[in-house]
């Protein structure tokens, strides 16, 4: 059992801490910007609530992030009251956070000076992956730390890995959105073009998902794509955040991205629709409307 602070309980970080708290067996201390929310927690699952990352993550072992960018991601570790201010040496910081790997890199080395440990731990699984305890995470760090966080963090995860030095995990997560942004994308023209052509979806999608064009994008997404429900899920605007993360990082390392950048394009118009807090499966929305 380890003592650890878990920062940030949106719909991801909520039930990942409970995940620490139950299935790991680790005593948790919760900090939420809305401190109704941490309430709420501790109502529902024990542990402690805080008023500051700093006074969350003072003395724990293992301090956790989940928050919503790179700004928030700095507040919550370099703030005045930020956990960086009050982690014990040796403690290891896992954020859970998709941010950029520049940020990630200025964090590690400040850990660094201060004498304690960061791992970059994005994860791929969305919300029903977080209250289900089957994430992907993929870090990014020292052997040795992943190796003596690795063992906390599967506590909400199926699968963990290391990556590669600091950044790493956040590179891959790119690179997982990267592939679902043009997946989701050719699904939609696919659904969509089968509408037009009078095809029975349902039975479109038994054939061709036991082949080659199969994903779990439309294993999982198909049936509420064709019912024009989008509310299951990674919302767009959210999306929106992590492809601009993708194209940053693109001029960066001089990567091309054209399907990324017009996929995102496509998403500006979802949410031009109303639809930011819709799934990105609701790219399909996009098409239906034109």
């Amino acid at each position: 059992m380890a003592d650890v602070a878990f920062i940030g309980l949106g719909v991801m970080g909520y039930p990942m801490a409970a995940h620490l708290k139950h299935k790991g067996g680790h005593s948790v201390t919760v900090y939420n910007r809305t401190s109704a929310k941490a309430d709420k927690w501790v109502s529902e699952h024990g542990g402690g609530a805080a008023a500051t990352p700093k006074e969350a993550a003072s003395g724990k072992d293992f301090v956790f992030a989940c928050v919503g960018n790179d700004e928030d991601l700095r507040s919550v570790t370099l703030g005045p009251d930020g956990a960086f201010q009050s982690m014990k040496k040796g403690a290891v910081f896992i954020d859970n956070t998709t941010a950029s790997a520049e940020v990630t890199r200025e964090l590690d080395a400040e850990a660094t000076k201060r004498g304690i440990h960061f791992l970059d731990a994005p994860v791929s699984g969305g919300q029903a992956g977080a209250e289900n305890g089957v994430l992907t995470v993929m870090c990014g760090g020292d052997q040795a730390i992943f190796d003596k966080a690795s063992p906390v963090i599967e506590a909400y995860a199926r699968m963990v890995g290391l990556m590669g030095p600091a950044g790493a995990g956040q590179l891959t997560k790119m690179i997982n959105q990267i592939c679902i942004a043009g997946l989701v994308q050719g699904l939609s023209e696919g659904l969509h073009f089968g509408r037009k052509a009078g095809l029975d979806i349902e039975k479109v999608v038994d054939v061709i998902s036991k082949g080659a064009a199969g994903s779990w994008q439309m294993e999982n997404r198909h049936k509420t794509m064709k019912q024009s429900k989008y509310d299951f899920g990674f919302a767009v605007d959210w999306m929106r955040k992590d492809l601009g993360i993708c194209l940053a990082e693109a001029d960066r390392n001089g990567a091309s991205l054209p399907v990324t950048a017009l996929v995102d394009q496509f998403y500006k118009d979802v949410q031009k629709m109303g639809g930011g807090r819709w799934d990105t499966s609701s790219l399909l929305a996009r098409l239906e409307a034109e």
